[in-house]
Protein backbone atom coordinates (compact mmCIF):
# COMPACT_ATOMS: atom_id res chain seq x y z
CA UNK A 1 0.00 0.00 0.00
CA UNK A 2 1.46 3.45 -0.88
CA UNK A 3 1.17 6.64 0.66
CA UNK A 4 0.17 8.91 -2.89
CA UNK A 5 -0.72 13.03 -3.21
CA UNK A 6 -4.19 12.08 -2.44
CA UNK A 7 -3.55 10.43 0.43
CA UNK A 8 -1.48 13.21 1.59
CA UNK A 9 -4.23 16.00 0.34
CA UNK A 10 -6.84 14.19 2.44
CA UNK A 11 -4.78 14.38 5.60
CA UNK A 12 -4.22 18.50 5.04
CA UNK A 13 -8.05 18.21 4.95
CA UNK A 14 -8.23 16.20 8.29
CA UNK A 15 -6.58 18.68 10.27
CA UNK A 16 -8.02 21.81 8.61
CA UNK A 17 -11.31 20.41 9.86
CA UNK A 18 -9.93 19.66 13.02
CA UNK A 19 -8.70 22.67 13.87
CA UNK A 20 -11.98 24.38 12.51
CA UNK A 21 -14.13 21.84 15.11
CA UNK A 22 -11.58 23.40 17.58
CA UNK A 23 -12.09 27.04 16.99
CA UNK A 24 -15.75 26.99 16.29
CA UNK A 25 -16.12 25.09 19.57
CA UNK A 26 -14.00 27.75 21.26
CA UNK A 27 -16.05 30.61 19.51
CA UNK A 28 -19.22 29.09 20.77
CA UNK A 29 -18.46 28.55 24.12
CA UNK A 30 -17.25 32.30 24.69
CA UNK A 31 -20.54 32.71 23.01
CA UNK A 32 -22.85 32.01 25.09
CA UNK A 33 -20.45 33.33 28.38
CA UNK A 34 -21.18 36.69 26.65
CA UNK A 35 -24.45 36.21 26.50
CA UNK A 36 -24.98 35.18 29.96
CA UNK A 37 -26.03 31.51 28.92
CA UNK A 38 -23.11 30.38 31.72
CA UNK A 39 -24.83 26.92 31.80
CA UNK A 40 -24.61 26.35 27.88
CA UNK A 41 -21.33 27.63 27.97
CA UNK A 42 -20.16 25.48 31.05
CA UNK A 43 -21.12 22.38 29.33
CA UNK A 44 -20.02 23.56 25.44
CA UNK A 45 -16.27 23.68 27.12
CA UNK A 46 -16.75 20.49 29.22
CA UNK A 47 -17.41 18.59 26.38
CA UNK A 48 -14.38 20.05 24.54
CA UNK A 49 -11.93 19.28 27.51
CA UNK A 50 -13.48 15.58 28.18
CA UNK A 51 -12.61 14.97 24.48
CA UNK A 52 -9.15 16.61 24.04
CA UNK A 53 -8.40 15.35 27.80
CA UNK A 54 -8.81 11.35 26.44
CA UNK A 55 -7.22 12.01 23.62
CA UNK A 56 -4.13 13.65 24.79
CA UNK A 57 -3.98 10.80 27.25
CA UNK A 58 -3.78 7.81 24.69
CA UNK A 59 -1.57 10.03 22.34
CA UNK A 60 1.26 10.19 25.05
CA UNK A 61 0.64 6.52 25.70
CA UNK A 62 1.77 5.74 22.54
CA UNK A 63 4.58 8.19 22.21
CA UNK A 64 5.69 6.42 25.53
CA UNK A 65 5.24 2.91 23.88
CA UNK A 66 6.64 4.00 20.02
CA UNK A 67 9.83 5.25 21.67
CA UNK A 68 10.23 2.33 24.08
CA UNK A 69 9.94 -0.09 20.94
CA UNK A 70 12.35 2.32 19.29
CA UNK A 71 14.85 2.12 22.52
CA UNK A 72 14.64 5.60 23.34
CA UNK A 73 13.76 7.41 26.45
CA UNK A 74 10.67 9.18 26.80
CA UNK A 75 11.19 12.65 26.92
CA UNK A 76 9.89 15.22 28.61
CA UNK A 77 9.27 17.94 26.08
CA UNK A 78 6.19 15.58 24.72
CA UNK A 79 4.83 15.39 28.17
CA UNK A 80 4.43 19.22 28.11
CA UNK A 81 3.50 18.96 24.73
CA UNK A 82 0.88 16.73 25.83
CA UNK A 83 0.06 18.62 28.67
CA UNK A 84 -0.43 21.64 26.81
CA UNK A 85 -2.97 19.85 24.48
CA UNK A 86 -0.84 20.28 21.68
CA UNK A 87 -0.35 16.36 21.17
CA UNK A 88 -2.43 15.69 18.20
CA UNK A 89 -0.83 18.71 16.68
CA UNK A 90 2.67 17.28 16.81
CA UNK A 91 1.48 14.21 15.50
CA UNK A 92 0.22 15.93 12.97
CA UNK A 93 3.25 17.37 12.38
CA UNK A 94 5.85 14.69 11.96
CA UNK A 95 3.26 12.47 9.81
CA UNK A 96 2.51 15.59 7.20
CA UNK A 97 6.20 16.32 7.17
CA UNK A 98 7.18 12.63 6.63
CA UNK A 99 3.95 11.84 4.26
CA UNK A 100 5.10 15.13 2.08
CA UNK A 101 8.25 13.48 1.70
CA UNK A 102 7.05 10.02 0.33
CA UNK A 103 4.19 11.76 -1.30
CA UNK A 104 5.89 14.30 -3.02
CA UNK A 105 9.63 12.80 -3.66
CA UNK A 106 8.74 9.30 -4.64
CA UNK A 107 10.77 8.07 -1.67
CA UNK A 108 10.23 3.85 -1.75
CA UNK A 109 13.17 2.83 0.75
CA UNK A 110 15.53 3.77 3.01
CA UNK A 111 18.96 2.08 3.55
CA UNK A 112 18.17 -0.01 6.03
CA UNK A 113 17.75 -4.02 5.51
CA UNK A 114 14.54 -4.94 7.47
CA UNK A 115 11.52 -4.13 5.13
CA UNK A 116 9.23 -4.26 7.71
CA UNK A 117 11.06 -1.53 9.39
CA UNK A 118 12.26 0.66 5.85
CA UNK A 119 9.36 1.06 4.24
CA UNK A 120 8.13 5.11 4.45
CA UNK A 121 4.52 4.42 3.21
CA UNK A 122 4.01 2.04 5.66
CA UNK A 123 5.17 4.08 8.04
CA UNK A 124 3.45 7.26 7.21
CA UNK A 125 0.34 5.24 6.83
CA UNK A 126 0.72 3.88 10.81
CA UNK A 127 1.02 7.20 11.49
CA UNK A 128 -1.91 8.73 9.78
CA UNK A 129 -3.43 5.44 11.38
CA UNK A 130 -3.41 6.12 14.64
CA UNK A 131 -4.18 9.68 14.12
CA UNK A 132 -7.72 8.17 12.71
CA UNK A 133 -8.05 6.50 16.18
CA UNK A 134 -7.42 9.57 17.56
CA UNK A 135 -9.86 12.02 15.61
CA UNK A 136 -12.63 8.96 16.18
CA UNK A 137 -12.42 9.14 20.08
CA UNK A 138 -12.62 12.82 20.18
CA UNK A 139 -15.69 12.57 17.86
CA UNK A 140 -17.26 10.77 19.66
CA UNK A 141 -16.84 12.19 23.25
CA UNK A 142 -16.92 15.85 22.10
CA UNK A 143 -18.50 15.90 18.55
CA UNK A 144 -21.59 14.01 18.76
CA UNK A 145 -22.46 15.34 22.70
CA UNK A 146 -21.85 18.96 21.28
CA UNK A 147 -24.24 17.87 18.60
CA UNK A 148 -27.15 17.28 20.82
CA UNK A 149 -26.19 20.12 22.83
CA UNK A 150 -26.38 22.53 19.91
CA UNK A 151 -29.78 21.04 18.79
CA UNK A 152 -31.35 20.99 22.12
CA UNK A 153 -30.61 24.78 22.43
CA UNK A 154 -31.63 25.54 19.19
CA UNK A 155 -34.99 23.62 19.31
CA UNK A 156 -35.67 25.41 22.69
CA UNK A 157 -35.39 28.68 21.37
CA UNK A 158 -36.51 27.86 18.31
CA UNK A 159 -33.69 30.53 16.50
CA UNK A 160 -30.33 30.46 16.70
CA UNK A 161 -27.07 32.66 15.91
CA UNK A 162 -24.44 31.58 13.55
CA UNK A 163 -21.63 30.57 15.81
CA UNK A 164 -24.49 27.47 16.54
CA UNK A 165 -25.57 26.81 13.21
CA UNK A 166 -21.85 26.74 12.75
CA UNK A 167 -21.16 24.41 15.33
CA UNK A 168 -23.99 22.07 14.26
CA UNK A 169 -22.35 21.80 10.52
CA UNK A 170 -18.65 21.58 11.24
CA UNK A 171 -19.83 18.63 14.08
CA UNK A 172 -21.23 16.57 11.56
CA UNK A 173 -17.94 17.85 9.48
CA UNK A 174 -16.18 15.71 11.89
CA UNK A 175 -18.52 13.04 12.35
CA UNK A 176 -18.46 12.14 9.12
CA UNK A 177 -15.11 12.54 7.90
CA UNK A 178 -13.75 10.50 11.19
CA UNK A 179 -16.41 7.71 10.50
CA UNK A 180 -15.07 7.44 7.14
CA UNK A 181 -11.54 8.09 7.57
CA UNK A 182 -11.51 5.42 10.29
CA UNK A 183 -13.10 2.39 8.51
CA UNK A 184 -10.59 3.51 5.62
CA UNK A 185 -7.66 3.63 7.52
CA UNK A 186 -8.66 0.43 9.52
CA UNK A 187 -8.23 -1.69 6.25
CA UNK A 188 -5.17 0.25 5.03
CA UNK A 189 -2.98 -0.01 7.80
CA UNK A 190 -4.04 -4.02 8.49
CA UNK A 191 -2.26 -6.32 5.42
CA UNK A 192 -4.71 -9.24 5.89
CA UNK A 193 -7.89 -7.04 5.59
CA UNK A 194 -9.31 -6.24 2.39
CA UNK A 195 -9.54 -2.49 1.47
CA UNK A 196 -12.29 -0.49 1.25
CA UNK A 197 -12.13 0.20 -2.81
CA UNK A 198 -14.58 2.30 -4.77
CA UNK A 199 -16.80 5.00 -4.07
CA UNK A 200 -20.37 3.35 -3.72
CA UNK A 201 -19.00 1.50 -0.68
CA UNK A 202 -17.53 4.06 1.32
CA UNK A 203 -20.24 6.44 0.64
CA UNK A 204 -22.80 3.52 1.48
CA UNK A 205 -20.67 3.15 4.96
CA UNK A 206 -20.88 6.67 5.11
CA UNK A 207 -24.68 7.33 4.94
CA UNK A 208 -25.39 3.80 7.53
CA UNK A 209 -23.58 5.73 10.41
CA UNK A 210 -25.08 9.32 9.50
CA UNK A 211 -28.55 8.48 9.32
CA UNK A 212 -28.47 6.24 12.45
CA UNK A 213 -26.52 8.18 14.30
CA UNK A 214 -28.83 11.59 13.45
CA UNK A 215 -31.91 9.74 14.15
CA UNK A 216 -30.54 8.72 17.60
CA UNK A 217 -29.24 12.09 18.63
CA UNK A 218 -32.33 13.64 17.74
CA UNK A 219 -34.46 11.49 19.81
CA UNK A 220 -31.92 11.94 22.44
CA UNK A 221 -33.08 15.48 22.20
CA UNK A 222 -36.52 15.16 22.35
CA UNK A 223 -35.87 12.75 25.23
CA UNK A 224 -34.19 15.96 27.11
CA UNK A 225 -37.13 18.21 26.25
CA UNK A 226 -39.48 15.55 28.24
CA UNK A 227 -37.35 15.10 30.99
CA UNK A 228 -33.57 15.79 31.71
CA UNK A 229 -33.13 13.10 34.55
CA UNK A 230 -34.69 10.28 32.26
CA UNK A 231 -32.82 11.03 29.04
CA UNK A 232 -29.33 10.85 31.43
CA UNK A 233 -30.10 7.95 33.45
CA UNK A 234 -30.80 6.61 29.67
CA UNK A 235 -27.23 7.21 28.47
CA UNK A 236 -25.49 6.33 31.94
CA UNK A 237 -27.32 3.18 31.63
CA UNK A 238 -26.37 2.22 27.93
CA UNK A 239 -22.76 3.51 29.08
CA UNK A 240 -22.65 1.31 31.37
CA UNK A 241 -23.77 -1.87 29.07
CA UNK A 242 -21.23 -0.82 26.90
CA UNK A 243 -18.70 -0.98 30.04
CA UNK A 244 -19.95 -4.34 30.70
CA UNK A 245 -19.99 -5.61 27.83
CA UNK A 246 -16.08 -4.36 26.94
CA UNK A 247 -15.04 -6.09 29.71
CA UNK A 248 -16.83 -9.46 28.72
CA UNK A 249 -15.06 -9.42 24.98
CA UNK A 250 -11.55 -8.43 27.29
CA UNK A 251 -10.15 -6.02 24.96
CA UNK A 252 -6.80 -5.97 24.56
CA UNK A 253 -6.18 -2.70 23.35
CA UNK A 254 -3.78 -0.64 25.48
CA UNK A 255 -0.39 -2.25 27.61
CA UNK A 256 -1.06 -0.85 31.12
CA UNK A 257 -3.91 -2.08 33.18
CA UNK A 258 -5.09 1.65 34.06
CA UNK A 259 -5.24 2.75 29.90
CA UNK A 260 -6.84 -0.35 29.55
CA UNK A 261 -9.58 0.36 31.54
CA UNK A 262 -9.62 3.72 30.01
CA UNK A 263 -10.15 2.72 26.43
CA UNK A 264 -12.95 0.47 27.81
CA UNK A 265 -14.77 3.33 29.23
CA UNK A 266 -14.17 5.26 25.94
CA UNK A 267 -15.62 1.97 24.03
CA UNK A 268 -19.15 2.26 26.27
CA UNK A 269 -19.14 5.71 25.20
CA UNK A 270 -19.14 5.15 21.66
CA UNK A 271 -21.36 2.54 21.90
CA UNK A 272 -24.23 5.24 23.31
CA UNK A 273 -24.41 6.35 19.79
CA UNK A 274 -23.26 3.88 17.29
CA UNK A 275 -21.93 0.02 16.99
CA UNK A 276 -18.63 -1.33 16.71
CA UNK A 277 -17.05 -4.69 16.94
CA UNK A 278 -15.06 -4.61 19.61
CA UNK A 279 -13.61 -7.75 19.21
CA UNK A 280 -13.07 -8.68 15.59
CA UNK A 281 -15.67 -11.52 16.22
CA UNK A 282 -18.63 -11.84 14.18
CA UNK A 283 -20.97 -9.50 15.37
CA UNK A 284 -24.44 -10.56 12.74
CA UNK A 285 -26.28 -11.39 16.15
CA UNK A 286 -24.58 -8.25 18.52
CA UNK A 287 -25.38 -5.94 15.57
CA UNK A 288 -29.12 -7.61 14.91
CA UNK A 289 -29.58 -6.86 18.55
CA UNK A 290 -28.08 -3.42 18.86
CA UNK A 291 -30.45 -2.09 16.26
CA UNK A 292 -33.33 -4.33 17.31
CA UNK A 293 -32.89 -1.79 20.99
CA UNK A 294 -32.13 0.99 19.01
CA UNK A 295 -35.43 1.09 16.58
CA UNK A 296 -37.47 -0.29 20.10
CA UNK A 297 -36.06 3.03 21.86
CA UNK A 298 -36.56 5.24 19.50
CA UNK A 299 -40.09 4.52 18.75
CA UNK A 300 -40.44 4.81 22.54
CA UNK A 301 -39.17 8.22 22.97
CA UNK A 302 -41.13 9.35 19.48
CA UNK A 303 -44.78 7.86 21.26
CA UNK A 304 -44.44 9.25 24.82
CA UNK A 305 -43.48 12.44 23.02
CA UNK A 306 -46.51 12.06 21.29
CA UNK A 307 -48.59 11.33 24.14
CA UNK A 308 -46.77 13.92 26.09
CA UNK A 309 -46.52 17.39 24.59
CA UNK A 310 -44.42 19.73 26.59
CA UNK A 311 -44.91 23.09 26.52
CA UNK A 312 -41.18 24.57 26.62
CA UNK A 313 -40.53 23.07 22.90
CA UNK A 314 -41.55 24.48 19.70
CA UNK A 315 -44.36 22.19 18.29
CA UNK A 316 -43.66 23.53 15.13
CA UNK A 317 -40.94 21.97 14.70
CA UNK A 318 -42.53 18.37 16.66
CA UNK A 319 -43.58 17.08 13.32
CA UNK A 320 -40.76 17.52 11.05
CA UNK A 321 -38.58 16.23 13.59
CA UNK A 322 -40.47 13.14 13.94
CA UNK A 323 -40.56 12.54 10.31
CA UNK A 324 -36.56 13.30 10.02
CA UNK A 325 -36.03 10.42 12.77
CA UNK A 326 -37.92 7.68 10.88
CA UNK A 327 -36.96 8.28 7.70
CA UNK A 328 -33.04 8.21 9.00
CA UNK A 329 -33.68 5.65 11.38
CA UNK A 330 -35.04 3.27 7.94
CA UNK A 331 -32.14 4.59 5.41
CA UNK A 332 -29.86 4.09 7.96
CA UNK A 333 -31.15 0.42 8.54
CA UNK A 334 -31.32 -0.20 4.64
CA UNK A 335 -27.68 1.47 3.98
CA UNK A 336 -26.51 -0.92 6.37
CA UNK A 337 -28.03 -4.03 4.87
CA UNK A 338 -26.72 -3.00 1.73
CA UNK A 339 -23.56 -2.36 2.84
CA UNK A 340 -23.03 -5.57 4.96
CA UNK A 341 -25.00 -7.23 2.28
CA UNK A 342 -23.41 -6.20 -1.14
CA UNK A 343 -20.80 -4.16 -0.80
CA UNK A 344 -18.68 -5.16 2.57
CA UNK A 345 -15.44 -5.89 1.28
CA UNK A 346 -15.70 -9.54 3.41
CA UNK A 347 -18.63 -10.39 2.15
CA UNK A 348 -17.57 -13.12 0.36
CA UNK A 349 -15.91 -14.86 3.70
CA UNK A 350 -19.18 -14.39 5.69
CA UNK A 351 -18.14 -17.55 6.87
CA UNK A 352 -15.23 -16.65 8.24
CA UNK A 353 -15.15 -14.56 11.38
CA UNK A 354 -12.80 -11.17 11.57
CA UNK A 355 -9.44 -11.56 13.30
CA UNK A 356 -9.07 -11.97 16.75
CA UNK A 357 -7.58 -9.11 18.22
CA UNK A 358 -3.64 -9.89 19.04
CA UNK A 359 -3.62 -13.21 17.31
CA UNK A 360 -3.27 -12.26 13.88
CA UNK A 361 0.14 -12.63 11.96
CA UNK A 362 0.03 -8.80 10.70
CA UNK A 363 3.07 -6.68 11.38
CA UNK A 364 3.21 -4.62 14.39
CA UNK A 365 0.62 -2.19 14.18
CA UNK A 366 -1.58 -0.57 17.08
CA UNK A 367 -4.83 -1.14 14.87
CA UNK A 368 -4.99 -4.84 14.85
CA UNK A 369 -5.89 -4.27 18.68
CA UNK A 370 -8.34 -1.58 17.85
CA UNK A 371 -11.99 -2.01 17.60
CA UNK A 372 -12.74 -3.34 14.19
CA UNK A 373 -16.14 -3.22 12.08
Amino acid sequence: MKYTKLHFMLSVLGIIIYITDLIVDIWVSVRFFYEGRNVFGILTVSFMLFGTLVVQCFSYSWFKADLKKAGQESQHCFLLLHCLQGGVFTRYWFALKKGYHVAFKNISKTDNFIEEQIDPHKEVIDRMTDLSMLRLFETYLEGCPQFVLQLYIFLEHGQANFSQYAAIMVSCCAISWSTLDYQVALRKSLSDKNLLKGSCPKFTYLFYKLFTLLSWMLSIVLLLFLNVKIALFLLLFLWFLGLLWAFKKQTQFCASVSMEFLYRVVVGFILIFTFFNIKGQNTRCPMFCYYIVRVLATVGILVVFWVSPVSVFNSDYFMPISITIVLSLVLGIIFLIVYYGTLHPNRKEETKPDEIDGKTAQGDCRMKYFIMD
